[in-house]
C-alpha cells in the first residue's frame, strides 16, 4: 500500500541573533565565526513560544492546507529534546489544538535531532498496516547551548509537521531505513540545563558515520544514485557538515542548498530535517525525487526516498506559511535580549 505525505506545515520564530553578536560577547573573532560554522544567524523563541506553541502552529498549517479534518487524524507524535514538561505529553496538547478525536494514539518522541523523523516512520507503519488513515508527525525544538559554548552559535528554534496518509497524497514515500549505534557524542542528564558534547568526536564517528551508512543503505535498497534526485536534505547542525556529507555521497551543492536552512536560522534540532523538507516541498514540482537523511546524536540516522506527485500543484504553498517567508520575516535582537528570552540571566542563583 502506498504511503506518503498528505500535507505539511512549518513554524520559525521571528527573533534572530547574529553569530557576530554572540562572538563579540565572548571575545571571539566576529567576522570569522559565521564562516567557520556556516551559521550567520539563528532563530530565537520569544517569551511566549515553546515546543508546544511552535508544534501547534506547524500542525495547524498542515491541517489548513489539507482536505483532512482534525477528527480524521488518529495519531499525533511530537519529536523533541526540549519538551516544556518532563512529565506531561506535548502530543496531547497538539492533538486537541488541531481538533483530533480523543480516540487516537499520541506520544512524545526523543532521539536527539532525529526524533521528528522517527515519528514519521511510526506514522508510516500505522498507516501502511491499515490501522489508520492519517497520522501527524512533528519535529519541534527550542534548543539551548551553554553561554560561551560552541553550541550557543547554532542551537535555535523551529517546528515542522508532516501529515502522513495513504489518500490525498502530495508526495509518496518510496522507502525508509535507519542506522543506529551506541555512540555517545551528545547528552544531557536529568536536571541539567545545558547539554554536553564530545567536541570533534561529534563529527567523523558520529554525524558522518551514521549519515553516510544510512544514506548508502537507502540508495542500495532502491537502486538509485545521487543523480536520480532533484533535492537532497541532510541534518544540519551547522552550514558546513551537510555540504561535506553530500559531497562524500556524490551529491552536488545545488541539490542541497534549497533545503539547507542552518546558515540563516541555525540548528533547529528535531525540526532541522522536517523544516528542510518543508522548504523543498514549497518549491518542488511533480516528478521531483527527494533524498532525505536525518541524524540524531547518541546516535542514529533515518533516511527517506520521496517522490512528489501531481496533487502538490493544488496546494497553496505561497504566502506567510511558506518557509522562505518565515525566514525573511525576521527581527534582529542583541545578546542581552537573547539572554533574557532564553533564561540565561539568573537572579538569586535561580534561573528565570
Amino acid at each position: 500500500m502506498v504511503v506518503g505525505i498528505v500535507s505539511y506545515g512549518a513554524c520559525i520564530p521571528r527573533y534572530r541573533i547574529s553569530s557576530e553578536d554572540i562572538a563579540r560577547v565572548w571575545g571571539q573573532n566576529p567576522p570569522l565565526i559565521g564562516k567557520q560554522l556556516g551559521v550567520f544567524s539563528k532563530s530565537v523563541p520569544s517569551s511566549d513560544e515553546d515546543v508546544v506553541t511552535l508544534a501547534v502552529e506547524a500542525a495547524r498549517t498542515a491541517m489548513r492546507r489539507s482536505p483532512v479534518a482534525g477528527d480524521m487524524v488518529n495519531a499525533v507524535y511530537v519529536g523533541s529534546e526540549s519538551h516544556p514538561y518532563a512529565v506531561k505529553p506535548t502530543a496531547g496538547i497538539v492533538a486537541e489544538a488541531i481538533g483530533a478525536t480523543p480516540n487516537l494514539t499520541a506520544a512524545d518522541f526523543e532521539f536527539a535531532c532525529k526524533a521528528g523523523t522517527a515519528a514519521m516512520q511510526s506514522c508510516m507503519g500505522l498507516v501502511g498496516s491499515g490501522m489508520m488513515d492519517y497520522g501527524m508527525a512533528i519535529g519541534a525544538d527550542t534548543s539551548q547551548g551553554a553561554p560561551g559554548d560552541a553550541l550557543e552559535y547554532s542551537a535555535s528554534a523551529g517546528a515542522a509537521a508532516i501529515l502522513v496518509g495513504k489518500k490525498n497524497l502530495i508526495a509518496t514515500i518510496e522507502h525508509t531505513c535507519s542506522y543506529t549505534t551506541d555512540t555517545p557524542d551528545f547528552w544531557r542528564r536529568e536536571g541539567q540545563i545545558y547539554p554536553q558534547h564530545g567536541g570533534r568526536f561529534t563529527g567523523a564517528p558520529a554525524y558522518f558515520k551514521h549519515i553516510l551508512a544510512c544514506g548508502r543503505d537507502l540508495m542500495k535498497a532502491v537502486s538509485t544514485g545521487p543523480g536520480d534526485y532533484k533535492y537532497a536534505i541532510f541534518h544540519q547542525p551547522n552550514g558546513k557538515f551537510p555540504l561535506r556529507v553530500a559531497e562524500e555521497l556524490g551529491f552536488k551543492p545545488e541539490q542541497v542548498r534549497p533545503g539547507l536552512l542552518a546558515p540563516e536560522i541555525g540548528n533547529t534540532y528535531s525540526a532541522a530535517v522536517p523544516l528542510g523538507l518543508a522548504a523543498v516541498l514549497d518549491i518542488a514540482v511533480p516528478g521531483d525525487r527527494i533524498f532525505v537523511t536525518a541524524y540524531g546524536s547518541g546516535a542514529g540516522s533515518d533516511a527517506f526516498d520521496i517522490t512528489v506527485v501531481e496533487a502538490i500543484n493544488s496546494m497553496d504553498r505561497t504566502g506567510p506559511s511558506a518557509v522562505r517567508s518565515m525566514i525573511e520575516r525576521k527581527v534582529m535582537i542583541d545578546y542581552a535580549t537573547y539572554a533574557k528570552l532564553r533564561g540565561k540571566i539568573t537572579m538569586g542563583g535561580a534561573s528565570r
